[in-house]
Parts: C-alpha cells; sequence; structure tokens
C-alpha cells in the first residue's frame, strides 16, 4: 500500500521502531515490508519506498505499452542510523543498513534500475533491472549527493565522499571517492592512520 504519511502520524513497520523519527516533508511507501531499529533518526525530504510493483501510476504508458513487474522487497534499517536531509531509499529486492550509518544530505540508494537494453522505447516503460541487494556496513558515512548503485556492498566504518557515484564494493575502513568511485584511502590498523592506495587501474 502506498502512502504519504502526515506530521502526526506514523505508519506501522515490520518491527517496532522505538525512537523513530522522520521530519517532515516524508514519504513512506510499503512500511509492512520494512525493519527498522531504534533511534533512527531522518531529516526533512526523506522518502522510504519498499516498491512492490512496477511501474507506478504516473510511468505507465496511457495505452498499457509498458513492462509490469512485481517484487518482495524488504528494507532494513539498523540502530541509530541518522539522515541530515533528502535521503531516498528505494527497494525492489533488500537493502540492508547496518546500526550507526551516517548520511549526509541528498544521498540515493537503490537496488534497481530502469532498463534500458532498447534504445527507441522510453527508458520508463521498459521496467527494472536486477534487483541486486545492497548492504552499508556498520558505523559507514555517505557523504553529501552519494549514490550507491545496485548490488554494492560498503563495509564497515567505510567512508563515501561527497558527489560520489558507487557501483562497486567499498571494502571496511576504506575511502572511496569520485564518479565512478575508486578507493583512495585505508586506515591503517597497526599504524593507526589513514594510507593512500596507489592508483587503481
Amino acid at each position: 500500500m502506498s502512502k504519504w504519511w502526515g506530521a502526526k502520524t506514523l505508519p506501522e513497520f515490520a518491527t517496532p521502531a522505538l525512537g523513530f523519527e522522520m521530519q517532515t516533508p516524508r514519504s513512506i511507501v510499503n512500511p509492512g515490508a520494512m525493519h527498522i531499529g531504534s533511534s533512527v533518526k531522518l531529516g526533512p525530504g526523506s522518502e522510504l519506498k519498499a516498491s512492490v510493483r512496477y511501474p507506478g501510476g504516473w510511468l505507465r504508458h496511457p495505452e498499457g505499452d509498458h513492462i509490469s513487474q512485481t517484487f518482495e522487497p524488504r528494507l532494513v534499517i539498523g540502530d541509530r542510523v541518522t539522515a541530515t536531509a533528502s535521503l531516498q531509499v528505494v527497494a525492489f529486492g533488500e537493502i540492508v543498513i547496518e546500526d550507526d550509518v551516517m548520511f549526509a544530505a541528498n544521498v540515493f540508494v537503490t537496488d534497481g534500475s530502469h532498463a534500458s537494453a532498447v534504445g527507441d522505447v522510453p527508458y520508463k516503460y521498459q521496467g527494472i533491472t536486477g534487483p541486486e541487494p545492497v548492504r552499508i556496513g556498520r558505523g559507514a558515512w555517505i557523504g553529501q549527493n552519494a549514490v550507491i548503485m545496485p548490488g554494492v556492498v560498503i563495509g564497515e566504518l567505510a567512508i563515501v565522499a561527497a558527489n560520489s557515484v558507487v557501483n562497486r564494493d567499498v571494502p571496511a575502513r576504506t575511502i572511496a571517492a569520485g564518479s565512478p568511485a575508486r578507493h583512495v584511502k585505508r586506515y591503517d590498523i597497526v599504524s593507526q592512520r589513514w594510507v593512500r592506495i596507489e592508483a587503481e587501474t
């Protein structure tokens, strides 16, 4: 069921979501497929969407000339996850955000993408590819305007720099930056400092 939840009401999630706050304006779609931990705080303009079907109303071709799909999504958000503002998380399959992840503003996370197999049909009518599971590890920091693409695993305590597009895994305690993002530094446990990674091919 799709619904925009107003200032005074929050839906029932699959789990109790104790201490959950999501500032308005906000959008929550299919909350029954969402497992929310305790003390999660999301800033204004955020959207949590567990998509059970594609396309939605305004992406349908008026004559029905579009790909129709159904999904069984699962969105998991751990304890004490925070987002400054305008976090968009769109799950068609499974997205897991572990405890203590920090999002800056305007971050987009999805496990599915618009299909582009045909070059002479509008892409919104071609359906969704995947989905491929996404996981963001404990304590990671996702910077301003970052995009996390389908199939990506971001390790615990990793950092994604601002304006990055992440289309491959980021190991634990590694900084990724750029579009597409590349690994630029890693935290060395022995020396307890960040070490630059040589240019990747």
